[in-house]
């Protein structure tokens, strides 16, 4: 008892709105640490005394980075003290984030951004906590407003990195995100409470069953292709729209494209509303209707190719409809099995990686081979077939039901 008095009472399991924004910015904060680089490449190439193109893959290597730790760290959530482990990965963080500030060449920098993709996975465990934490009834809304949280981080970044970088140089926006995370490990480490302990599962088995928990329910490996579907067709269109604006008509210039991209910031919270959905009930239904009108925008978006008005229409209904199914799947999946919801979230969110690789190539290819309205049709055809899918798998989907919390 004397030992108790002299250690804070963590707070009570639960999912307060100030806990679950929290972790919304939280998220958002680390994974935006992906997309420091992209806006920055000419600078930190001159800086680092590399061309354009080898400074590209600073890029490359943050994004390998994170798929490596996404594989090797989040499934750890499922058997170590989150309490522990989360403040830790972003104290780690902090340390490659002004590791990179600090980089005097190319090597080193290649290096430090290296183990920032590696460390920068905070968000993909508080995700399945989140699940853990919220009540049965409110687990679609809360893990609905964090993955809004994530989505913002990752469309504000781009931005936020130029303009810190305008006033201060590359390197102080890799300082000011080495104390955020530092901060935020402050006040995750006060705020998360100490959960039940769970089994041990030596290290080896453990990323062994994260391919065993994709076959344990026959709507895992189903939600897995709609939502790599969906984010494929997402980063084929991010892509190609940027080849659309800087052609002509447009000729945008990069920082008018970069406003652009605030239209996706609206489908990202206006999406936030979708886990309230998984709650009532109507997750596989809804998913089902985002992925038609997902298809419809980008036939909308194939029509308005040389209108910006069209264009912007097009780009918030695909981002509310296909962020609001990504938010959907991941909810469903989270519900499936308590015990390995970081497991599930590491197989979904590795699915979305390989989606969002292959949408990026897609768009390359055919933008090269058919123009815009080609990137339209081969991206309609991809969510044509998530759309068959979903048809033929809705009854497994709707037969899973919300887990208790853990």
């Amino acid at each position: 008892m004397a030992e108790q008095s002299n250690v804070p009472a963590a707070p009570a399991p639960g999912m307060s709105r100030a806990r679950t924004l929290l972790f919304a910015v939280a998220g958002g904060a680390a994974v935006g640490n992906l997309y420091w680089a992209q806006p920055l490449l000419e600078e930190m190439a001159a800086a680092l005394r590399v061309s354009q193109a080898v400074a590209g893959l600073l890029v490359t290597v943050t994004q390998i980075g994170y798929a490596v730790g996404i594989f090797l760290v989040v499934p750890l959530g499922d058997v170590l003290n989150r309490r522990r482990l989360v403040p830790g990965v972003l104290v780690a963080s902090g340390v490659a984030l002004f590791a990179a500030a600090a980089a005097p060449t190319w090597t080193t920098a290649l290096l430090a951004l290296t183990a920032v993709g590696l460390t920068s996975v905070g968000a993909q465990l508080l995700i399945p906590l989140a699940g853990d934490l919220a009540d049965p009834q409110e687990r679609g809304r809360v893990v609905g407003t964090i993955v809004s949280g994530v989505l913002v981080g990752i469309l504000l970044s781009r931005t936020i990195s130029g303009v810190v970088a305008d006033l201060f140089g590359w390197r102080a926006i890799y300082v000011l995100a080495g104390v955020l995370a530092w901060a935020f490990a402050a006040v995750l480490l006060r705020v998360l409470p100490t959960l039940p302990s769970r089994d041990h599962l030596p290290y080896g088995r453990l990323l062994a069953s994260v391919f065993t928990a994709i076959r344990s329910d026959r709507a895992v490996p189903v939600t897995l292709v709609l939502g790599s579907s969906g984010f494929a067709v997402f980063t084929l269109l991010w892509t190609a729209m940027t080849f659309l604006l800087t052609a002509p008509p447009f000729s945008y210039s990069l920082t008018t494209i970069g406003l652009v991209g605030f239209a996706g910031l609206a489908g990202a919270l206006a999406a936030r509303g979708a886990g309230r959905l998984h709650d009532r009930g109507l997750s596989v239904p809804v998913t089902g209707a985002a992925l038609a009108l997902a298809l419809a925008s980008l036939a909308l978006a194939a029509l308005g190719q040389q209108s910006i008005v069209v264009l912007l229409v097009a780009v918030v209904l695909f981002d509310v409809t296909t962020q609001a199914a990504m938010i959907l799947n991941q909810t469903r999946l989270l519900s499936i099995d308590p015990e390995a919801r970081s497991r599930m979230n590491t197989a979904f969110v590795t699915a979305n990686f390989i989606g969002g690789a292959i949408g990026s190539a897609m768009a390359g290819v055919l933008w090269h081979h058919g123009g815009w309205r080609s990137v339209m049709a081969g991206g309609g055809g991809v969510l044509a077939l998530a759309l068959v899918v979903w048809c033929l798998n809705r009854r497994t989907l709707a037969a899973v039901r919300p887990a208790p919390a853990a």
